[in-house]
């Protein structure tokens, strides 16, 4: 219900979007004309468009929309999905979905085989006269064994009865198919039916990451389910009895206990000098065995049978009715398939997780009882602000602190002193008040990109700006950045994370090093991008070094600086999750890397999702605060 509520007011949205975007257009001034920067503003209705048109997309691929609509569809196609498996083998028989029988493709194959072993036999020059002679013999014989298979004349009439009955049970199942009634279910198996559906769950998410459901039941839940659940266990029953037939009438039988008795004893006594021979003699007999195996009939043996397949086919097409149309349009890239008992979704669905599911999902980890990994996803703890102090505080602290750490007296006794009482506070050995803390996968990986960014960007937009100030900066810093630049970090991810450990550390480095160079390069661009005018003016008003560098330099380089940012955080947010991939405990890339593992793919969605949104509040801050402390931005 709330998914049918959502479609509708999105489809309501975009039209109601795209109308008032259309007016607006129409009413707009005059004097806002093409290239003026003032008509890029504002436009929050085409905002609505665009995520809603992402959104609707997403609903309609994930078959979300089938699935809140039509919520029994997944069920139903399951079943119809049962019935082609079912007839999927015997179809394979003849010209239906493929260009040609069955026996013909195996005929062909074959014979292309016997005569590609044949010149073998004749062309090899490790084998004597005499064992090629008996080889063409034995190759020959078994190529004579086809037209004992394909031989209207000597189909036993056994066989020949069998394949009518089949053909008959088919006809009959088309004509009980079409009937209500069937499979004429009693209301004591009618309700056992219904409670195992109950207790089976709905269509829910893939990998049952959702309580109470499956991917796609397998219970019939409707009487159409059950109509083509009946049928195709009765075509499992026809589909088993056809391929236990074989078409082996005395004169064929004869004829191949004549070539394996030939091979078997040409093998015998074959010796190890004649190895060649006995492997030659060996695929003669694959061969013979392979035409034994195979269903091979008469040409037109099977016309009874392919006519009752084909008319069946058009029958369960046509029972279908309107979930045919359900599954053309709501169900797009793909449909429910079966394999043998079970049904699952193949194409779109399978791999984008319905928004519902995902939402459900996504409540589920949130709760920090459950989070991800015995972990939350984002919470808080009660922490003793001594042990912010002691993170903060460095030990060496204590260590210059005049006098000698206290020793154990005679009794056993550590008696502390004021150097002791030193250590313990900058270790955070101590009690104070506790706050709370934020803590899970989102903060850890928050964190992680926060403190690479703002390092990166106290490191690296000074020497930018020294850099397109100063030859000897330039020349001597330019060599070393471009090396390390070009190189992907993902390259780098393994050998930092050897050396500082898969701990927060080398995470971090990683992250820095991402957004140093970025820095750099930006704070360099802006520096060197400064109007000439404007410096010689700031001489000529007897400004000094700092003065220039502070109120001209450095206000001209911040819409580079900043869009610099925006760049590195990008890359930050990307490093990040290859480097939890990596090594990692903790954070949105590790619980993606875990999730892939055990194709949870709503988690998957969820983790990008999260980034997304992460990365996007990141940007969306850092224009605000573009448009409100550089106004001079683009204006000269």
């Amino acid at each position: 219900m709330f998914t049918q509520i959502i479609t509708f007011l999105i489809i309501v949205a975009i039209i109601g979007c795209i109308m008032y975007g259309r007016k607006l257009i129409r009413t707009e001034k005059v004097d806002a004309v093409f290239g003026n920067p003032e008509r890029a503003k504002g436009g929050t209705h085409w905002i609505i468009v665009g995520s809603s048109v992402i959104l609707l997309t997403w609903l309609y691929y994930s078959w979300d929309i089938a699935k809140s609509f039509y919520p029994q569809s997944a069920n139903e196609l399951c079943q119809v999905g049962k019935v082609n498996d079912s007839l999927l083998s015997l179809k394979y028989l003849f010209p239906i979905e493929e260009r040609e029988f069955k026996s013909t493709s195996i005929i062909k194959a074959e014979n292309k085989n016997i005569t590609k072993l044949k010149n073998e036999i004749k062309n090899s020059s490790e084998i004597s006269e005499q064992h090629r002679t008996i080889l063409l013999g034995l190759i020959d014989k078994t190529k004579s064994t086809i037209p004992l298979l394909t031989n209207e004349a000597l189909l036993d009439n056994q066989t020949k009865v069998k394949i009518f009955e089949l053909a008959g049970k088919i006809d009959q199942l088309s004509a009980e198919f079409q009937k209500k009634d069937y499979p004429y279910e009693s209301s004591e198996q009618r309700n056992k039916r219904l409670i195992d559906a109950q207790a089976e769950g709905g269509w829910g998410a893939s990998g049952t990451a959702v309580e109470n459901t499956v991917e796609v039941p397998t219970i019939p839940k409707t009487d159409k389910g059950l109509k083509f659940d009946a049928a195709a266990q009765e075509l499992k029953v026809i589909s088993d009895e056809f391929f236990k037939l074989r078409n082996h009438n005395f004169q064929y039988k004869s004829v191949m206990k004549e070539i394996k008795d030939d091979v078997k004893t040409f093998r015998k006594e074959a010796n190890d000098s004649e190895e060649v021979a006995s492997t030659l003699a060996k695929d003669v007999l694959k061969i013979a065995r392979r035409i034994e195996y195979a269903s091979i009939f008469p040409p037109k043996t099977l016309n009874d049978l392919q006519g009752a397949i084909i008319s069946f086919d058009k029958v369960q097409k046509k029972e279908q009715g309107s979930l045919k149309y359900v599954d053309m349009f709501l169900f797009p890239a793909g449909t429910i398939v079966s394999s043998g008992p079970n049904c699952s979704e193949q194409g779109s669905g399978r791999w984008l997780p319905k928004p519902s599911d995902t939402l459900d999902k996504f409540i589920l980890l949130s709760k920090p009882s459950v989070g991800f990994k015995n972990i939350p996803l984002l919470w808080f703890e009660m922490m003793d602000v001594s042990k912010i102090v002691g993170f903060i505080l460095p030990d060496w602290i204590a260590d210059i602190v005049p006098g000698k750490y206290p020793v154990h007296n005679e009794s056993g006794v550590v008696e502390p002193n004021f150097k002791s009482k030193v250590l313990s506070v900058v270790t955070g050995e101590f009690k104070l008040f506790k706050i709370p803390v934020p803590m899970g996968h989102i903060w850890d990986s928050f964190l992680r990109v926060l403190l690479g960014l703002v390092i990166g960007i106290i490191l690296g937009v000074p020497l930018g700006l020294f850099m397109g100030l100063n030859r000897f900066a330039k020349g001597f810093f330019d060599p070393l950045i471009e090396l390390y630049r070009p190189v992907p970090p993902l390259a780098w991810a393994p050998l930092i994370i050897s050396v500082l450990g898969i701990d927060n550390v080398g995470k971090v480095f990683l992250l820095f090093m991402v957004s140093f160079s970025i820095m750099i390069i930006s704070a360099r661009a802006g520096a060197s991008g400064t109007q000439l005018s404007k410096i010689h003016a700031s001489h000529s008003l007897g400004a000094s070094r700092w003065q220039i560098l502070r109120y001209v330099i450095f206000p001209n380089s911040l819409p580079e600086i900043l869009t610099g940012v925006r760049v590195a955080i990008g890359m930050c947010w990307g490093t990040l999750v290859a480097a939890e991939f990596l090594a990692g405990t903790t954070g949105i890339g590790f619980v993606e890397n875990v999730a892939k593992k055990y194709f949870q793919y709503e988690v998957i969605w969820i983790t990008i999702f999260v980034m997304g949104m992460l990365g996007l509040l990141f940007d969306v801050t850092l224009r605000k605060l573009i448009d409100k402390y550089i106004p001079w931005r683009g204006k000269g």
